[in-house]
């Protein structure tokens, strides 16, 4: 990780051609693929999914039907892989590791005062800590998006190295709420932070607010990724989050990943989504590439 002293100014990071970027995205859409290219893309956008229940009504029943979905996608197609991760809220992190224990499926737990950030940098930490000490294998934390809108790009670094630090073995995601953000200027500005502070991986939403992920959003997104691993030689993941919820959708984003980024980024290491309702419309598309006629949306589990 880059010190502070090495750090570029946030105040003058690369302008975005919000025009280009749109025409580029428009072009992703336009690739078409090969049968077999299709299923292989369905099964990497399965084993991609962070299946995710983040509501005040959370049970520990419903986290455990949903750690059951996430091991066991559709038990009568042979070969389907889990999906990467559940995300949950801290005091359901304990419940989701027993359920998914021997699975592989990591246990992702969102943190500090998630979905607003309105808290203080103590609780934050206590809330992580509180997480990564109850199994969590990854932390989704969101930045304080006020202090960044008022240009207080220090402040913002700092937290999210102080989440870092306190998240200890886990993976660290970091959430924009690109909704609030209101520019790609901003976005590419909240990427570079996030990145140089020490994310392990960037994510577009909480999913809480409209507009969540978008393909112009995620391509400026990945393309910070690429300047910096270009700059540093440290790997970064991706995560666009909400609003992804056909298989469609889901592969023209593995194609901006992959002409963006490069093959290195096509797993769930490096490239998730946040999108729990995606997985039933790409089990019903295998189920048609596979017998030939769709299946009921009856057939498979909301959750």
């Amino acid at each position: 990780m880059s010190t502070k002293n090495s750090l570029p100014d946030f105040r003058s990071t690369p302008i975005i051609d919000q025009v280009g970027v749109e025409e580029r995205v428009a072009r992703f859409t336009t690739r078409s693929i090969k049968k077999s290219s299709k299923m292989q893309g369905l099964k990497m956008i399965l084993n991609m999914i962070d299946l995710t229940t983040l509501e005040g009504k959370d049970t520990e029943g419903k986290v455990k039907q949903m750690c059951f979905k996430a091991a066991h996608l559709h038990d009568i197609i042979p070969g389907l892989p889990t999906v990467a991760a559940v995300c949950v809220y801290p005091t359901m992190v304990k419940t989701a590791k027993d359920a998914l224990k021997g699975t592989g499926v990591k246990v992702a737990s969102v943190s500090t005062a998630f979905p607003s950030g309105q808290s203080t940098r103590e609780v934050k930490i206590a809330d992580t800590k509180f997480a990564v000490e109850n199994g969590a294998d990854e932390i989704d934390m969101v930045i304080s998006r006020g202090e960044f809108l008022k240009g207080n790009y220090e402040y913002v670094f700092d937290e999210i190295a102080a989440i870092k630090a306190a998240c200890g073995p886990a993976r660290l995601k970091v959430i924009f709420e690109t909704g609030e953000l209101s520019t790609l200027d901003n976005v590419r500005k909240a990427s570079d932070i996030a990145m140089y502070a020490g994310a392990d991986f960037i994510k577009t939403s909480t999913g809480k607010i409209s507009p969540a992920a978008t393909m112009p959003v995620t391509l400026v997104m990945l393309e910070a990724i690429r300047d910096y691993y270009y700059k540093t030689g440290r790997m970064v993941g991706m995560k666009p989050a909400g609003g992804i919820s056909t298989s469609k959708a889901a592969l023209h984003y593995l194609v901006m990943v992959k002409e963006t980024l490069g093959g290195a980024w096509l797993s769930n290491e490096w490239f998730r989504f946040g999108a729990s309702s995606l997985a039933n419309d790409v089990l019903m598309q295998i189920a048609k590439e596979t017998s030939g006629v769709y299946q009921s949306l009856d057939y498979f589990s909301k959750d």
